[in-house]
């Protein structure tokens, strides 16, 4: 969102010909914000299978430790963004820092599946909350000459905090054991978490109200309920047969997305501003590019999942290990991040038909690999070329992505465009990992003793890396719709 809340104390900020010492001080808090919320939407997925058997969780119940920290970050994203505008981003920030905190010592404390799966929602609320607040603040501590170089450390932290996810969630495993190391995956944003709401108190300049905003919260109800209606049975659907309630619960949800557009018109009519302005979608590049957001997120995010299940579960490896799996991939990503910038702005929408087809071939290569190749002969080096291919396209894509689509509408309508596309990521982030997980645990083979879990999931693994390339492919098809060229600032 764009912010508009400028106090006495923010604009002093903005005064200067030279960006002040505090100025920085105010980006690492923000950051190491960002980098806990980003660090747990990967660092979670190699300790699946332990947390599978510490709690005796439910395959659904994996899904939803995923699916139900994305959905809820995403659909507080905007609300959170305007309150800030209103209201000012620094407590915002500190609210949503604070909800964040709390609920992951909540995720490590968790006595059950159904607990763990309470404190992850509202953990991804708290992250949800105080995201926004980091762009905003980037607007408005530094100068138009200075803000390129601040937005680039803000991506280097969103690709590195990805990349280490998997591996510190291995590590912390291997150090302290799969009955409590996983506990500490969470716990580990303690000291960070408080250490950052001190600094953010006293770093963070308060701002001022700024214009009305209306929050929407009847459309965010609407939209909310629309898509858990349609996640649960994803979700739950395996584990119960697929009774006669998925169904309608699908057709429910997709009643619900029908009014929660009729009322987003209502709203726009009446001359408020909607939740999702509906006039964005007039632009069919615009509703092209959000379509693509999702279906890329829905395919991205769920690779590691399957990878994570598969290499513990099936072939007995150690969460490090399996952490160790996605170096090839988190190098690629950082490597493809870092010059994705400066070839959007030498190629155009074509950096993004490259890091998109890269992807796309790598998970087919994968998808083939394990169709071709013995379950239990596969290793890390049998892995490393596809993963690396595909992190190096994820990371070429990501980071211009975004631009290209907001480029799509008017300037006047950039924030809320933002707004709406960081939404589309996260939830499908949610469907991706609901519908792969549903794949993976529906088809596991039958397991009468040890020898036995290779091939089961190697079963398993085999079709939901092929639906992971499906959406990939898929969103290669999308990005056509984008236009060629726009100017990337």
């Amino acid at each position: 969102m764009t912010a508009n809340a400028v106090g006495p104390d923010t604009a002093a900020f903005n005064a200067s010909t030279i960006v002040p010492r505090r100025a920085w001080l105010a980006l690492i808090v923000l950051l190491a914000g960002m980098f806990m919320a980003l660090l747990d939407t990967t660092i979670v997925n190699v300790a699946l299978p332990t947390i599978r058997t510490s709690l005796d969780a439910s395959e659904s119940t994996l899904s939803w430790i995923i699916s139900g920290y994305a959905l809820a970050f995403g659909l507080v994203l905007i609300p959170a963004g305007r309150i800030g505008d209103r209201f000012g981003h620094k407590w915002v920030f500190f609210t949503g820092l604070a909800i964040f905190t709390a609920a992951s010592l909540a995720c490590g404390l968790a006595l059950d599946s159904t607990g763990l799966i309470v404190a992850r929602v509202v953990q991804g609320l708290g992250g949800g909350i105080f995201l926004p607040a980091v762009t905003a603040f980037i607007q408005l501590l530094f100068p138009p000459r200075t803000r390129g170089k601040a937005f680039g450390i803000m991506g280097a932290v969103i690709g590195v905090s990805s990349a280490l996810g998997p591996i510190v969630g291995g590590l912390l495993i291997e150090a302290l054991g799969t009955d409590t190391g996983w506990r500490w995956i969470f716990a580990v944003n303690l000291p960070i978490g408080v250490l950052a709401l001190i600094a953010a108190a006293v770093l963070l300049p308060k701002g001022a109200e700024g214009k009305k905003t209306s929050t929407d919260l009847v459309g965010l109800l609407l939209l909310s309920a629309s898509l858990v209606a349609i996640l649960v049975p994803l979700i739950q659907g395996q584990d119960a047969g697929w009774p006669v309630w998925t169904y309608l619960s699908i057709a429910g949800g997709v009643l619900l997305l029908v009014l929660f557009a009729l009322w987003e018109r209502r709203v726009a009519s009446n001359g408020v501003e909607p939740l999702v302005p509906p006039h964005l979608f007039s632009h069919p590049a615009f509703t092209g590019g959000t379509i693509l957001a999702l279906v890329f997120f829905a395919g991205f995010t769920s690779i590691f999942f399957t990878i994570s299940i598969l290499w513990q579960a099936g072939l007995g490896h150690t969460a490090l290990e399996s952490g160790l799996v996605s170096v090839p991939f988190a190098i690629g990503n950082i490597i493809g991040a870092s010059q994705s910038d400066r070839l959007a702005q030498k190629l155009g929408r074509t950096v993004l038909v490259i890091g998109n087809a890269l992807l796309s071939l790598g998970l087919i290569a994968l998808f083939l690999i394990l169709l071709l190749v013995p379950t239990a002969d596969l290793t890390n080096w049998d892995l490393l070329g596809p993963l690396a291919v595909a992190g190096f396209g994820a990371g070429l894509f990501i980071a211009p992505n975004a631009r290209f689509i907001v480029a799509t509408v008017d300037r006047s309508e950039a924030g809320a465009a933002s707004g709406v596309i960081g939404v589309m990521q996260r939830i499908g982030a949610a469907i991706g990992i609901a519908i792969i997980g549903s794949v993976l645990f529906g088809n596991i083979g039958p397991i009468t003793g040890p020898a036995d879990l290779p091939a089961a999931f190697g079963q398993a693994a085999t079709p939901a890396l092929a639906v992971s390339a499906a959406f990939a492919v898929a969103a290669f098809a999308l990005v056509f719709t984008l236009p060629k060229r726009v100017e990337l600032h």
